[in-house]
């Protein structure tokens, strides 16, 4: 759209300073949010800008930061505290809970979920792993947990994170793969989803950029899950559009049966050995 503004990358929206602005209001030119957007003839407008009275603004929903993080605060504290975990001797979390496919093959399909929340426990690498997945969680739930609901929010991680099992055991089935990345590029893709659903140009926004630079570091740097990253990518996006898009009456249930469906691939996938035999 001819006009829009955004906003530098890690900018916060004025009204609401946990959330990131994407946007900036194209006649004040403060940073604003996704909910505090308004579509003008020209860019967006804030609030105040685009003359909403009082009580419209109070009568659209809008959610505490205490509220629209708490699936957000839960994930990352899953990741942290398994990290540490994983730093017991004697527990073999990477181990016990990695995505292998053999091991899905022989029953231990919790596989495809544990290896969502375990990061290489490595030293110094696995901070970096675990920082830089934990860190864009949070951000992205910050855009996406409040505009989304919770319980669709969360359905759609599991869409990423399930549907990245799936992808990874696709495309390298007898690999050890760990990590949040798969439910990041989900996020990632549901947040460009949304930003198309309120007429946003999403590759002209910080999202974008983001994940283009992801996508690089996909392709281009050893030892990443080229089937994680494009199947939580896929996946994500499809849940995105159930929720922001789709019809009015599966917006509550389709991001968990996108879940559930790319769950059940992963088994299958898993069940059946099916390696492309790419080595990627």
């Amino acid at each position: 759209m001819s006009g829009q503004t955004t906003s530098q990358q890690g900018q916060t929206c004025y009204r609401h300073p946990d959330r990131p602005a994407p946007l900036s209001c194209t006649r004040c030119g403060r940073p604003i949010c996704l909910d505090d957007a308004i579509d003008a003839p020209v860019g967006f407008l804030c609030p105040e800008d685009a003359q909403v009275p009082a009580r419209q603004r109070q009568a659209a929903r809008r959610v505490s930061a205490s509220e629209a993080m708490v699936v957000t605060r839960v994930l990352v504290g899953i990741m942290v505290v398994v990290y540490v975990g994983e730093q017991i001797p004697g527990l073999d979390l990477v181990r016990r809970g990695a995505l292998f496919g053999p091991a899905v093959a022989a029953g231990q399909w919790w596989r495809i979920v544990t290896s969502g929340f375990l990061h290489d426990p490595q030293l110094p690498f696995g901070l970096v792993h675990i920082g830089f997945n934990a860190y864009l969680t949070w951000q992205l739930g910050m855009l996406l947990e409040g505009t989304m609901r919770p319980s669709r929010y969360l359905a759609t991680f599991m869409a990423g994170l399930l549907a990245g099992s799936a992808g990874a055991l696709v495309l390298s089935y007898e690999a050890f793969t760990i990590g949040a990345s798969g439910a990041v590029f989900g996020l990632m893709g549901a947040a460009m989803i949304g930003l198309r659903s309120r007429g946003i140009n999403p590759w002209s926004t910080s999202i974008g950029s983001l994940l283009i630079l992801n996508l690089v570091f996909t392709f281009f740097v050893g030892g990443i899950s080229i089937g994680g990253h494009l199947g939580g990518l896929i996946g994500g996006a499809i849940a995105g559009w159930l929720v922001f898009e789709g019809p009015e009456r599966a917006r509550g249930w389709g991001a968990w049966a996108v879940a559930g469906a790319f769950g059940l691939l992963a088994i299958l996938v898993g069940i059946n050995g099916w390696d492309t035999g790419l080595g990627l």
